[in-house]
């Protein structure tokens, strides 16, 4: 049996962990929390949203980059502060342009296919993770948003996703609870819901079950592989790196994957691109009542909802291009409160609690799911703003690729099995 190293206990790494031990592989999982999923994977928007696969390398985000950046509130913020690893990055974005609707096509396809592994997951293993199958409703204020969505919604055709144009009357049928004016909407009733934290660990603890021996509290310092061997040093709270040597290895490690594959020869360019959530406690009947049942994706002000159970509402969105800083600002928290407050004056924002959390992104805003340099190297990683509603799929196929790498070896008179 091959023993196979995974980095990264978040929704890919616990993901691939699963995917890989049903295939048949002895797993170790390394993540460096007490837990899975305390970082990025811990309280995001919640969307399971294929309607949300437009990628971001469109001219239109550059110019609200640059009419936002010096506006401490805005949806999209960039410190205008210069540094390489940002330089290259945002060249290579601009490189990737040409491949917008190419790449929205292929992401809307992934997060189609990807909702059948992470419900059957989910059906099989027992997992209560708040999932709500009530769609996703994007709301549009005026008509150069809704004329763009339109053109949006061509390129999720072509990927497999259907999703009707709204009015506003309709609108207010699909979700009574929404205040305010718009020009009109896009609902995509396949979409889904759900607490991506209860289903990593519901997931991990399933994967535990399969063998996965899972090392929390391990803090990757090295990984290196000859092709044939890869050897982890990984730290126990304070105490001298212990090692570890597995037939391959995952990487599947968020924004810490950049420089996990530089030590494994490979390019991985991944930016940290800071995301905020809140989650409004229900605590009284008319906040209850006032809270949306369907998920909401408001693009002007680049936030998304999510009804986790009778008595939590996650709003989350923004991206902040500010490098490693997990501060929680206050200045950014302040408009997610300012728009439940709006949208939904019914709900009670005495009681909000406040997130902030990296988003591993590529500069093509695709995946990065495959083979490393080394024939023993693997990555599944940079999912960005859709690690929630990819993971499935990019497991399973980091998983496929793995078995066929490890299916045979060459030998003197041919291929034999391993």
């Amino acid at each position: 049996m091959k023993t196979i190293a995974v980095i990264g206990g978040g929704i890919t790494g616990v993901t691939t962990a699963y995917a890989l031990a049903k295939r048949g592989f002895a797993v170790t999982l390394f993540e460096r929390h007490r837990y899975a999923a305390m970082e990025t994977s811990f309280a995001n928007g919640g969307q399971l949203s294929a309607s949300n696969a437009e990628v971001w390398t469109h001219g239109s985000t550059l110019l609200k980059g640059l009419k936002w950046m010096l506006k401490r509130n805005a949806p999209l913020l960039v410190n205008p502060a210069p540094t390489w690893h940002k330089l290259s990055w945002f060249a290579e974005f601009i490189a990737a342009m040409p491949h917008y609707e190419r790449n929205t096509v292929a992401t809307a396809r992934m997060a189609v296919a990807a909702r059948q592994h992470l419900f059957a997951w989910a059906q099989e293993e027992g997992i209560e993770f708040d999932l709500r199958k009530e769609g996703i409703l994007h709301i549009y204020r005026d008509k150069s948003g809704f004329d763009h969505a339109a053109r949006v919604s061509q390129m999720l055709a072509k990927g497999g996703l259907p999703r009707r144009a709204v009015t506003p009357e309709e609108m207010k049928a699909i979700e009574p609870t929404l205040a305010g004016s718009y020009y009109g909407g896009y609902f995509t009733e396949s979409d889904a819901t759900g607490d991506i934290h209860k289903f990593t660990h519901g997931l991990a603890a399933a994967a535990e079950r399969l063998g996965v021996r899972t090392l929390y509290g391990q803090d990757v310092k090295s990984v290196q592989s000859n092709g044939q061997k890869a050897v982890i040093t990984a730290q126990h709270e304070g105490a001298p790196g212990s090692v570890h040597a597995f037939d391959g290895v995952v990487v599947c490690a968020g924004v810490a994957s950049r420089s996990l594959a530089a030590q494994l020869g490979d390019r991985v360019n991944i930016y940290p691109v800071k995301g905020y959530s809140i989650t409004v406690n229900l605590n009284d009947a008319p906040s209850q009542a006032g809270a949306p049942s369907v998920s909401l994706l408001d693009d002007e002000a680049k936030l998304v909802t999510s009804r986790l159970g009778p008595d939590r509402f996650r709003v989350a969105g923004t991206a902040e291009f500010n490098g490693v800083d997990h501060d929680i600002r206050a200045d950014r928290i302040q408009p997610l409160i300012a728009w439940v407050a709006q949208c939904f004056p019914a709900i009670n924002t005495r009681s909000v609690v406040p997130w902030a959390g990296l988003r591993p992104m590529m500069p093509n805003m695709m995946p990065r799911v495959g083979r490393g340099r080394a024939a023993n190297v693997f990555y599944n990683t940079g999912h960005g703003h859709l690690g929630w509603t990819l993971s499935a799929i990019t497991a399973d196929m980091v998983g496929s690729v793995v078995s066929e790498s490890f299916r045979s070896i060459q030998v003197p008179g041919g291929l034999q099995p391993v």
